[in-house]
Parts: C-alpha cells; sequence; structure tokens
C-alpha cells in the first residue's frame, strides 16, 4: 500500500491500521511548516517503530520524485491523503494549495494509471457541498458552487479521478471527510485550538456565535470507512443512466462517498463536552460567521453502510475525552 500524506492526522492512523492488519504500507510527507512539523515527526516515529512500513520523504507536487517511487515501487492500491488542508488558509495563500491539490493529484494518478495500480481511494471533503443548504448533504446533489479555494481543488480532484476512471479503467473512490477529530490532531483544528487556549486560561473564538452545526467524526470510525473502502474497489455501476447522471457514480469504475458520523451536534454542544472533559469553563468570545465557512454540515452516510459496511459508533463524549486524554499525556497538563 501506499499512502501519501503519512505523517499528517488521518494519514497517521490510516497507516497504523493498515499495518496493523498486516500490510506493507509505504508511507511519503513533505513534512511540510503548515503547523508545527514536531508533531508530524512524532507520528512519523511511531510509524517508523512498526515492521512492514517505510517513508519516503517527498513532495507529491514534485514530478519526478513521485515517478521514481511509481517507478520503484509496485502498489496493490494506492491511499491518497497528502494534500494542503485549511479552509481559511487558501483564502489568504491559493497557489499552494493548486500545487498541492491539484498538480500533486495528478502525479498520483499518473503514477495509479501507469503502474494499473488496482485502486485508488483518495480524500475529498465536506467542503465541496459549499452554497447547498439541503440537509443531510447526500453525493447525489450538485456540488457547483465552492466558497473556498480549497473546495474547488477538491471537487477538481473528484473530476480529475472521474476522467482517469474513465480512460483508463482506474478504478477511484473519493471520501467526502466530515470534520475529523481525535488523538493526534491537526493543531489549527477546533478542538485543539480550544484545548490548547482553555487550559491556558485564554478566550477562546466562537465563529457564528457557536450556533452552527457539524457532523464531528471520530478518527477511528474514519480510518474503519477508509480500510473497508479500500477493500471495496470502485465497479461500473450497471444502472447508470447518462441521461439522468448520478454524480456519486458512473458506468466508469469511480465512486463518491461521503464518511460522516451522520449526528451533527452544535459548536456550543462540542464546547461544552471538551469544557466537562477538561474540569474548566470556556471564556468564549463570540464572533460571526467567518468567510469560507458552511453554515452547517450533516452526512448522509447510507451509501458507504450500504456498499462498504461503514458503521460510526463513537459518541461525541467518548471522542472528546480520548482526545483530552492524549493531549494531557502528550503535552502535559
Amino acid at each position: 500500500m501506499l499512502v501519501t500524506g503519512a505523517a499528517g492526522f488521518i494519514g497517521f492512523h490510516t497507516a497504523r491500521a493498515l499495518l496493523a492488519r498486516g500490510d506493507e504500507v509505504i508511507g511519503v510527507d513533505n513534512l511540510n511548516a503548515y503547523y508545527p512539523p514536531e508533531l508530524k515527526s512524532a507520528r512519523l516515529a511511531i510509524l517508523e517503530r512498526e515492521r512492514g512500513f517505510r517513508f519516503d520523504k517527498l513532495d507529491i507536487a514534485d514530478r519526478e520524485a513521485m515517478q521514481t517511487l511509481f517507478d520503484r515501487d509496485q502498489f496493490g492500491a494506492v491511499v491518497h491523503l497528502a494534500a494542503q488542508a485549511g479552509v481559511r488558509h487558501s483564502i489568504s495563500n491559493p497557489h499552494v494549495y493548486v500545487q498541492s491539490n491539484i498538480t500533486g493529484f495528478l502525479h498520483v494518478l499518473e503514477g495509479c494509471r501507469q503502474q494499473r495500480v488496482g485502486h485508488l481511494v483518495y480524500a475529498s471533503t465536506s467542503s465541496v457541498y459549499g452554497a447547498n443548504t439541503s440537509m443531510p448533504f447526500s453525493e447525489r446533489q450538485n456540488v457547483d458552487h465552492p466558497l473556498t479555494l480549497y473546495a474547488a481543488t477538491k471537487k477538481a480532484n473528484e473530476l480529475m479521478a472521474h476522467s482517469y476512471s474513465s480512460l483508463y479503467g482506474l478504478p477511484t473512490t473519493g471520501l467526502r471527510f466530515f470534520t475529523v477529530y481525535g488523538p493526534w490532531g491537526r493543531p489549527d483544528m477546533a478542538l485543539f485550538v480550544f484545548t490548547k487556549r482553555i487550559l491556558a486560561g485564554e478566550p477562546i473564538d466562537v465563529f457564528n456565535e457557536g450556533h452552527h452545526q457539524r457532523d464531528f467524526t471520530y478518527i477511528e470510525d474514519i480510518v474503519a470507512g477508509v480500510v473497508e473502502a479500500v477493500d471495496h474497489p470502485a465497479a461500473p455501476d450497471a444502472g447508470f443512466d447518462a441521461r439522468a447522471p448520478d454524480p456519486s457514480t458512473s458506468y466508469a469504475p469511480y465512486k463518491i462517498y461521503n464518511i460522516g458520523n451522520q449526528r451533527p451536534v452544535t459548536l456550543l454542544r462540542y464546547i461544552e463536552v471538551l469544557e466537562q472533559c477538561l474540569g474548566r469553563k470556556a471564556r468564549k468570545n463570540l464572533v460571526p460567521m467567518q468567510p469560507g465557512d458552511l453554515p452547517d454540515t450533516w452526512a448522509d452516510v447510507d451509501a458507504l453502510a450500504r456498499d462498504v459496511g461503514y458503521r460510526p459508533s463513537t459518541q461525541l463524549e467518548d471522542g472528546v475525552r480520548r482526545f483530552v486524554d492524549w493531549y494531557l499525556s502528550y503535552y502535559g497538563g
């Protein structure tokens, strides 16, 4: 297996899960400084103690390095999780998103095509739903109104994947992640930021005054779905109707799935659970909605449940508690 972004949050947990079941995993990551690379190095140190893991430091936007990688190794499947993340960051730093999320993804697709990889599973995002407010979000809905360049690059990934599935028969499965949280998470995500500030006695910025809802999804549930998706390569849909095309499927070996918790909660409730786990009250600075943010997210995961048996089971209270336990153990407190 090739796992790109292996030192990242979801990539790290996915690589561990694949290794735990006996897969050989080659992980790649450029270890960039979007957030402190020390956390990425700590994740990587854990992976490198595992039998069957090898790490290559490279940038997926480096065409020659990616060509060398695919020429050297024959991958049964590729789990593509490397990307420039961060919805708000894309507003002020657009060029890096095109370089990583568009050019880098093209290099992954080309490597899979040339080596006839059996299945490409790649990360998309709930952000592609953009201006859509019809809940819950379904893969069969139109996603032509992204609110940020980050979302636009991920929608582009889905379109690029379909072209390769159609032209070359490459099985591709896109997973639209919904607000993933848990131990070893990204420091720019809300749970991480809130925990750090509450413990320091500092106020937290609560966007939209905490009234918007998010389909917070625990990392172990996400990884279980990713691994199951890897084991179920996309196949052509015999019932596909070209006169009324379903965006989530195709006459080609191509699938799009939501992967979330299917139980949205308000941001204020999320903070309340965190306060209970920390045993401290947050000082809330209530501020307006930020540009590019979706008012609410709610995943319809029926398709993934039907096709691969996906069943998220972690309650918010349990997931936040596990994050807090990890945070206090890792950082002290």
